[in-house]
């Protein structure tokens, strides 16, 4: 009953904000009065406070543009983590187009929607996001193609990696900034997660959204660990693969460091 309650509330905390947010987010889409990455922003900030999760950096994201950022994926919360502490934009699955909320924010946060398992709309796709980074947009991409358990990496998928490159074509720049993030749900309650209970946390798969969020409030605070790596430039005639795979190292190396030592 009382996690009922709390999911109610939560819900309609979230409500009563997010509307006129969405107000003042249209409002700056269509006359550019102000930067259209503020409201999202906010809106994150907001919303993980409501959810009680706290977020802690390590490292300095970058501010060379163009910028693709290479992350892993545990929850449908890393978008609210990472949009919290930029105004960036993400790489989402064409699912979250649909969603009840988030999937309205993605939309007005100018998210690129793309087809994982539809090979020939790849190209088509990547030139979508060459085309954002090129006009400066930072984009967020999560590599792994999918969420996982949160304790490991999956392999890094290089196919939209070729967005960077085909970015040169239409811009000066000599190279793409690549640089990977390293997301880690470390403690609940303030109790340090063991690899069962940051399962928990994850959200994998076709997981049902609401019991997920019933899930993350009754672990509540939840604190995670966002770490940026060594930023990789990525030159137009670079290796896709080669990036890809040198952005997963890192990803995997600060994972393992963050599960492993942090104590906080």
């Amino acid at each position: 009953m009382f996690n009922t309650f709390r999911l109610a509330a939560a819900i309609l905390i979230v409500a009563l904000y997010t509307l006129p947010l969405l107000v003042v987010q249209e409002v700056a889409l269509r006359t550019r009065v102000m930067s259209d990455r503020r409201i999202p922003r906010l809106w994150h900030q907001l919303t993980l406070r409501v959810l009680g999760v706290r977020v802690r950096v390590k490292g300095t994201a970058v501010r060379e543009r163009p910028l693709m950022i290479a992350a892993n994926h545990v929850s449908w919360l890393d978008i609210l983590v990472l949009g919290s502490l930029d105004g960036v934009h993400f790489i989402a699955k064409a699912e979250m187009r649909h969603w009840p909320v988030l999937g309205t924010f993605a939309r007005q946060q100018r998210s690129v929607f793309v087809e994982r398992d539809r090979r020939r709309a790849s190209p088509e796709q990547a030139r979508e996001i060459a085309e954002r980074l090129a006009d400066g947009d930072p984009m967020v991409l999560f590599a792994e193609g999918t969420t996982g358990d949160g304790n490991r990496l999956l392999p890094f998928n290089s196919t939209l990696f070729s967005a960077a490159q085909l970015a040169l074509a239409g811009n000066r720049a000599g190279c793409v900034t690549v640089q990977p993030a390293a997301i880690a749900y470390t403690h609940k309650g303030g109790l340090r997660l063991g690899r069962r209970e940051r399962a928990e946390i994850a959200w994998i798969g076709d997981m049902d959204l609401v019991p997920h969020l019933r899930t993350v409030l009754a672990a509540r605070p939840v604190d995670v660990v966002v770490q940026y790596g060594e930023p990789i430039p990525f030159p137009a005639k670079g290796d896709r693969k080669a990036v890809a795979r040198a952005a997963e190292a890192q990803v995997r190396a600060m994972l393992v460091a963050t599960l492993r030592d942090d104590k906080s």
